[in-house]
């Protein structure tokens, strides 16, 4: 895939760039050919919009490992998702477990939900960004009504265990609601087999969609005990005046961002052509390599995890005697790499692992990243760090 030229993206956490022609070709098709909007008319532009919405949620549930389709909701992007569980599911009384990891999608919900009664637990994590588990299950309680916790971070690319995580969550009927902005499209997911009842996620990350694009999976038997975020018109039951209580309607008022869904389900086909488990494997050769050589570079500290295996493509690091935000502007203007700096709305995650408040750089690897430009990267942050260490003297 061709990006802007003369420039080597590494900021693919934020957002995924370039995306495959597949996503342009799909909003082009429906820009051009389609226009309607689902669910809305009879009409056959209208029904091809709704083969698209129902073709995302199909593709989405290969991808993810559901059965049923219509257990996954659109919204928006992967904060609107996060929203609609937290107030959908939490009230005065209850008490709610989540990290320190947490990006401020999860924490600023829940402190808005604080503020209005409901007790939030937060566990710290190591510096390594990894789970005290004896302060997470000292933080469960009688009242614990719901455990919120990412999938990878976006600070270190550490992994949570979930897997462990959703087992204790299912045998002490706790909801557990992951947070998988980072590792949808990233790594291979089946819900299915796990004890996820809400997974959150976002179309223009690694799902190679574009912005405007979001969504969640339901677990069936939830969604009759949460309250909807919003109602309004739905294109279904359209002779009442209360909004419908069925999936996926309940979650999803309003008309949808149709043009950005057709850009995902060009995405999601691509993704399923190229294969999760290549597109892995790729991602994390890059990693691999820009770890090692990274360790080499003197002058430099990184931070989290380095075991490319069991981690996200992204690397968080500081170089000695540059603030972050100024090695970034190097970088952009005098390399062409563009990456992404700071507390990255994470600023829990910086205090557990030492960075706060200046916050890290943060390189992030796509799949049409190549090795070449890895070793661009490294020679950038070689001369960096030997300029400011000359600087020094």
């Amino acid at each position: 895939m061709q990006g802007e030229k003369g420039i080597i993206y590494f900021d693919n956490a934020a957002t995924s760039y370039p995306k495959p022609r597949s996503v342009f070709e799909a909003m082009e098709e429906h820009f051009f050919d389609i226009g309607a909007s689902p669910g809305r008319s009879g009409h056959r532009l209208a029904l091809a919009a709704s083969r698209i919405i129902m073709g995302v949620r199909e593709e989405l549930a290969a991808l993810l490992g559901v059965n049923d389709p219509l257990d996954i909701v659109l919204t928006k992007n992967v904060t609107e998702a996060l929203n609609i569980a937290a107030f959908g599911l939490l009230k005065a009384g209850d008490n709610v477990v989540t990290t320190a990891m947490e990006h401020n999608s999860v924490i600023r919900p829940l402190r808005e939900l604080e503020a209005k009664g409901v007790e939030v637990s937060v566990v710290p994590c190591s510096l390594l960004g990894k789970l005290d588990w004896e302060a997470f299950i000292g933080a469960l309680k009688p009242n614990t009504k719901a455990i919120f916790m990412q999938h990878i971070s976006n600070v270190t690319g550490g992994m949570m265990p979930i897997a462990e995580v959703g087992k204790i969550a299912q045998a002490k009927g706790i909801v557990f609601i992951v947070d998988g902005a980072q590792s949808a499209g990233a790594i291979p997911i089946d819900l299915q087999k796990s004890n996820v009842d809400i997974f959150a996620f976002t179309g223009h990350k690694s799902l190679l969609g574009p912005q405007g694009t979001g969504g969640f999976y339901i677990r069936k038997g939830l969604a009759s005990k949460m309250s909807h975020f919003a109602c309004g018109g739905t294109g279904s039951r359209s002779e009442y005046e209360v909004h419908p209580d069925f999936l996926p309607d309940k979650f999803e008022a309003g008309t949808p961002n149709t043009i950005g869904f057709a850009g995902l389900l060009g995405a999601l086909r691509f993704l399923a052509q190229e294969g999760i488990a290549n597109i892995r494997a790729h991602e994390e050769e890059l990693t691999r390599v820009f770890s090692a050589g990274l360790e080499g570079i003197e002058g430099v500290s990184i931070y989290g995890n380095l075991d490319a295996t069991s981690k996200a493509a992204l690397v968080s690091f500081n170089i000695d005697g540059v603030s972050p935000s100024e090695a970034a502007l190097i970088l952009d203007e005098e390399f062409g790499i563009m990456t992404r700096v700071g507390l990255h709305c994470a600023p829990l995650a910086h205090r557990s692992i030492g960075t706060f408040p200046i916050g890290t750089l943060r390189f992030s690897f796509g799949y049409f990243n190549t090795l070449a430009e890895i070793h661009q990267g490294l020679r950038a942050i070689a001369e960096i760090a030997d300029r400011f260490k000359r600087a020094t003297f």
